[in-house]
């Protein structure tokens, strides 16, 4: 059957937001928009998307909102990824076809990123819903990008701070990985949604283009000029892994300790930070030239400075 009714969850965020734009422009589907009854800010959307209300401790108020839909797409932050499992078993009370989960990210199924402390929700949730898949009663796709291209260079996430010309090196520079734009995820779970059958309870792998942070170092340069840059030994991902873990023991549980779990999971030999296959031809995804990330980098750091 095709998918006609879309609801989202987490419409307001980073990829929520890109997701609603890419499945407005694909002028495919009637898009709901679920919002969280307990939140003071009222989001507003496009008079031609519907907003729905729901209490994430109201299984009731789920189904209601649900009903009806053909596909549920999860892009709640981590923050909030707890509500998942209640959304995940509304859509199966409602009927819903597919589900997509709040993944786009690293590659969870890598045997050496999976266990990693911070993707222990996401691992928990794929095996509930894989668990519901084999009984029949929903489908999902995962869709896994590596990190967000644009985001990691607005926030200096990926090595090159743009707006001190600094750039940052973990393990000198030189392991390949793939990355991805809030966009061309956004186009990647439109594709899942217009490919059914071939998407069908598996992971679809994406990218912009895989590169190494020498690479984009380079292609900063290139963009912004050569003159005022200084470069800054980040030391070793085995290194951050470890005081992470030592963190963890201690007790700390902030975003700051799990931050050297994701550098493992982006760069570290192994873990699946350089993806193997790739479904960029069946969702639709065309890679970008090395002329296009010099221009978006040039993009990104005017409006930094605007």
């Amino acid at each position: 059957m095709a998918i006609r009714n879309v609801a989202i969850a987490g419409a307001t965020g980073n990829t929520g937001s890109a997701i609603i734009k890419a499945l407005l422009d694909s002028n495919r589907f009637q898009i709901t928009a679920l919002t969280r009854s307990d939140n003071t800010t009222k989001p507003i959307f496009p008079g031609n998307i519907n907003v729905r209300a729901v209490d994430y401790s109201d299984p009731s108020t789920l189904v209601d909102a649900i009903k009806g839909q053909d596909a549920v797409i999860s892009a709640l932050n981590h923050a909030f990824l707890g509500h998942q499992r209640a959304l995940l078993d509304a859509s199966v009370s409602a009927g819903v076809q597919r589900f997509i989960p709040s993944e786009y990210g690293s590659d969870t199924l890598n045997p050496k990123a999976a266990p990693l402390p911070l993707f222990a929700h996401k691992k928990a949730e794929q095996q509930y819903i894989e668990d519901l898949a084999a009984q029949g009663k929903i489908s999902y796709t995962i869709v896994i990008n590596g990190p967000f291209l644009d985001f990691g260079l607005k926030h200096g996430f990926l090595g090159p701070d743009l707006r001190k010309r600094q750039m940052r090196y973990l393990d000198g520079g030189i392991a390949k990985f793939s990355t991805s734009t809030l966009a061309t995820v956004a186009k990647a779970v439109v594709g899942v949604l217009t490919k059914l059958e071939e998407t069908t309870n598996r992971a679809v792998y994406v990218q912009d283009t895989a590169l190494t942070l020498k690479d984009l170092f380079r292609l900063s340069k290139e963009a912004l000029g050569e003159e005022g840059w200084t470069e800054v030994d980040g030391g070793t991902t085995e290194e951050k892994e470890r005081v992470s873990y030592e963190k963890l023991a201690s007790g700390q549980k902030d975003m700051g300790v799990f931050l050297g779990f994701l550098m493992s999971a982006i760069f570290r030999e192994g873990y699946g930070g350089l993806f193997q296959r790739l479904d960029n031809e069946l969702l639709g995804i065309v890679e970008l030239k090395e002329t296009e990330v010099v221009e978006l980098i040039r993009e990104i750091a005017k409006g930094q400075a605007a």
